[in-house]
């Protein structure tokens, strides 16, 4: 099944090419998009909704044409917008209320869906206060709590954890998880944040100046890899130890790239590969600290597009925390 298919879409200003002939297939559950800041995110969500036309191309959101049937796409999508728009002198209550009577509910039917939503997002407690006093994670929260009170098939996240602190991070991200898991609506979420689509997505799209660099289930971009990563401690012998090694293994036939610090990526060709790992280990007498199976992270396809000869940087990453960016 596809929730959402886009063939050849392309989004195109004077000056900007906000989406270059984008294809690509978005089945259900939770679906992160991640790219830099003015990758093409927020555009391609605009389209999705039929809220802007395209250059070219096409794009259906359940079925449905976005260029010709937006509105009834808006009847089953929920939308968070990235930027802050919300009345500050009005309740929750009241503005989620309108939301969902705007959606086509009923008046009676708006009130019950919107105290079950706003208690399921954890703002029951704080709904009759007008939202100008909430803070960013409360104000976050309403946004969500808009965007399912219709009971949609299908919700678009744009950038929901923007301006919340590490833990307002983690509670963002566990109820985008219950969505799906609790109540069966797919979710497309964007972030610059690498660690957080890690952690909370099923399936990974990745763009870069509107053109698709990757489309991959998480397991498939955290597979191990046919390779060890090996880090030895130094002796007086040997004072480099990792090169020693590197210069026994390759002596063996293997191939040992050095990885920073004293780590070493060896490639495993066969399961004789560990044992020959650490017999040159204890011939040279260096200390093992760890030989493990190194792991994909999401960041290294922006890594390596970044180091595709004649490209240039357009993204910086960083770790903080142990959470990998792109700004």
């Amino acid at each position: 099944m596809t929730v959402i298919a886009t063939e050849g879409l392309s989004k195109r200003y004077p000056r900007v090419t906000a989406l270059d002939r984008l294809t690509v297939d978005i089945g259900p559950g939770v679906t992160g998009l991640v790219g830099a800041n003015g990758a093409g995110k927020s555009t391609l969500i605009k389209l999705l909704l039929g809220l802007a036309p395209a250059t070219e191309g096409s794009a259906t959101v359940l079925g449905k044409d976005a260029a010709r049937e937006g509105a009834a796409i808006r009847e089953q999508v929920g939308y968070m917008p990235e930027h802050d728009c919300l009345p500050p002198d009005v309740s929750a209550t009241e503005f989620v209320v309108h939301m969902a009577r705007m959606s086509g509910l009923p008046r009676s039917s708006a009130r019950e869906r919107t105290a079950d939503t706003l208690r399921h997002v954890g703002l029951y407690e704080e709904r009759y206060r007008a939202m100008g006093g909430y803070s960013t994670g409360m104000k976050q929260r309403v946004k969500l709590a808009q965007a399912l009170v219709h009971d949609p098939q299908l919700v678009l996240l744009d950038e929901p954890t923007n301006g919340l602190d590490p833990a307002g991070r983690d509670d963002m991200l566990a109820l985008i998880r219950r969505i799906h898991a609790d109540f069966g609506i797919s979710v497309l979420v964007t972030s610059h944040l690498l660690g957080e689509l890690e952690r909370t997505s099923d399936h990974i799209v990745v763009i870069d100046g509107g053109r698709l660099l990757r489309s991959e289930s998480i397991a498939g971009f955290t597979q191990a890899t046919a390779s060890l990563a090996v880090e030895v401690t130094d002796t007086d012998a040997h004072p480099d130890g990792t090169h020693a090694l590197r210069a026994a293994l390759e002596g063996s036939g293997l191939a040992a790239v050095p990885q920073g610090g004293h780590t070493l990526l060896v490639e495993v060709t066969d399961d004789g590969t560990y044992d020959t790992v650490r017999d040159a280990v204890a011939g040279l007498g260096l200390g093992l600290v760890r030989m493990e199976q190194r792991r994909h992270r999401i960041a290294e396809v922006f890594q390596d597009e970044e180091q595709a000869p004649g490209r240039a940087p357009d993204a910086t990453h960083q770790q903080e925390g142990g959470r990998s960016d792109v700004a």
